[in-house]
């Protein structure tokens, strides 16, 4: 494919004079003869303020078109189009069961077990009837997982704790109002995982990953997320998006012959003599009951807040190792201390009818001592919230709407930690969570604790507002952060403050408005897996951010994905 690339535009400009730079670059002449383009990546550039630009790269969709003599070629690439193929990334090709197609008039057997006759495996060497896949969680890594396993005909069950997103949102909202959470339906758990109640960054990583990461964004522009998606810089949706979107892929899931389980929370897994796993447990919140489904395949895509499953497959025997994370505060600022640090004094008539986004930010510093500070999951224009998922602890989490029109900017602003700080047990890292935690309950009383930036660095409780008025989701007491933290995180965000200052104008300014606390950054914990995707107790697949193989939305549904080939490897 033809590719065009530096195409400076100012904020503001039509599609004609996207077109018209176009046929400059191509040195064509006459706009009418363009050839069909689609913009590939969008991104603002305000390295040099006052002067903004949009920056683009297009590419040709006209597959006859060849490049004038007369083009710009230092700004003309060509490359090979990445399209993502299930079968051959799973080195599956023609051994796959059925189609999606011929799946959706299938009939799936209620006792989970694949027949001769049901229209899809055979029975194994042993006569015994191949188990449907199943996946444990239904955040973004079980949900990839799912799909991409329901379209290639595996007819996956899949296991969630938390409620449907309708449910799910009312127990949220119940929960903001009276700091009382359900601890199976929150903003942990439930459809979608974490990431349904956050900004919806589909910022990653990872690369393209063999069109895995295009794969995720095209899923999702097909069940409602804006288009723009497949090209921002960064990209995101936005949690009243979001929703809808993940309730049509869970509907593409159902209509393919897979199934999702709310209100079922995991309970064991269940081995062979040789200790290959050959079913699973779960527990019908609903009813009580307990339910056994046999399985050759387990994903594990439980999240990074599944504590209590951690402790259970920990002393089951799955191997396990401690992971270093990152724990601190949320910090808000107004929204236009930010826009005028990304846009210049001008920020305000830029901003004007949205022309340019609300601006973020990333910052990162090392203490004197090596420690690493930094900012994480910025949110422009959003809100803090509230995502205690146990009785008896506060931290909170940064989310947005679409619009990000909100009146502050937040951020987690964190500390790196590990075992030399918490201990060398496997768990102790989530038991340091915890702690801090507990402690941010009790020092805001059952509310999320939140602090001035000045009453911070003097150690002092604030008793009120400065010029930032708090945007959280959830009741709030002043109080004094320093009481919750351990010293050397204080110490840490005391001494790179100075320097985030500087670089900001205003981001140290006394009124910032802290809480906390920020203890979820990522899993405590990994779990190995070697190259056939599988832990050491074969047939499990530790999948996704709960695992420690992702950090976000976009990183946890390409891993699902990867997750999906193989197993499908193994079953088959």
């Amino acid at each position: 494919m033809i590719i065009v690339e530096q195409i400076k535009l100012a904020p503001g400009h039509t599609d004609f004079d996207l077109k018209k730079k176009v046929c400059r670059v191509l040195g064509i002449k006459n706009t009418e003869k363009c050839p069909e383009f689609e913009i590939m990546k969008r991104s603002v550039d305000a390295r040099k303020k006052p002067d903004i630009f949009f920056v683009y790269s297009v590419r040709i969709t006209d597959g006859a078109f060849e490049v004038p003599k007369g083009a710009d070629r230092r700004r003309i690439k060509t490359a090979e189009e990445e399209n993502y193929d299930f079968a051959v990334m799973s080195g599956l090709q023609g051994k796959m069961p059925y189609t999606g197609a011929e799946n959706k008039t299938a009939k799936v057997p209620e006792d989970g077990l694949f027949t001769k006759t049901s229209g899809s495996y055979t029975a194994d060497k042993n006569n015994r009837p191949k188990a449907r896949p199943v996946i444990i969680g239904f955040g973004p890594a079980g949900m990839f997982c799912a799909l991409m396993l329901a379209k290639a005909g595996f007819c996956p069950i899949v296991l969630e704790r938390g409620k449907c997103a309708g449910d799910r949102i009312k127990d949220v909202d119940r929960f903001f109002e009276t700091g009382k959470p359900d601890e199976n339906s929150n903003v942990q758990f439930g459809e979608g995982g974490a990431g349904t109640f956050s900004d919806g960054k589909l910022n990653t990583g990872t690369g393209s990953g063999g069109g895995r990461a295009r794969e995720v964004l095209n899923t999702f522009v097909r069940h409602g997320a804006p288009e723009n998606i497949l090209y921002e810089s960064k990209p995101h949706i936005g949690t009243d998006i979001l929703v809808n979107v993940i309730q049509g892929i869970r509907s593409e899931i159902e209509g393919l012959g897979g199934e999702v389980r709310f209100n079922a929370r995991f309970d064991v897994f269940l081995r062979d003599n040789a200790g290959n796993v050959r079913a699973c447990t779960y527990k019908d919140l609903r009813t009580g009951k307990m339910e056994e489904i046999p399985a050759d395949g387990i994903c594990l895509a439980i999240g990074h807040s599944a504590r209590d499953t951690f402790e259970q497959i920990y002393g089951a025997g799955v191997p396990m190792e401690q992971k270093a994370f990152a724990v601190g505060v949320r910090i808000e600022h107004p929204q236009e201390i930010i826009d005028r640090y990304a846009y210049g004094e001008d920020f305000a008539a830029l901003r004007k009818n949205k022309v340019l986004p609300a601006a973020d930010y990333k910052l990162t510093a090392h203490t004197k001592e090596g420690r690493g500070v930094y900012s994480f999951c910025m949110c422009p224009g959003g809100f803090v919230v509230n995502s205690s998922s146990e009785e008896g602890m506060i931290c909170v989490n940064g989310m947005s709407y679409h619009s990000r029109d909100g009146r502050n900017a937040n951020s987690a602003l964190v500390v790196t930690v590990s075992g030399e700080d918490f201990g060398p047990g496997v768990l102790d890292g989530m038991e340091f969570q915890r702690k801090l935690e507990k402690a941010a309950f009790i020092e805001g009383k059952g509310q999320v604790p939140v602090q001035l930036w000045g009453d911070f660095v003097i150690n002092k409780e604030s008793k009120g507002c400065g010029n930032v008025i708090p945007s959280i989701k959830g009741s709030f007491a002043f109080s004094n952060l320093r009481r919750v933290l351990p010293d050397f995180i204080s110490m840490s965000l005391l001494e790179c403050m100075e320097d985030f200052g500087r670089r900001i104008p205003g981001f140290d300014m006394d009124g910032a408005c802290l809480s906390g606390v920020e203890s979820r950054t990522s899993s405590p914990v990994r779990i190995p897996r070697d190259d056939t995707g599988m832990s050491e107790v074969k047939g499990l697949f530790p999948c996704g951010e709960g695992a420690g193989y992702a950090g976000g939305i976009m990183s946890a549904a390409v891993d699902g994905i990867k997750c999906a080939e193989k197993m499908a490897r193994y079953i088959l």
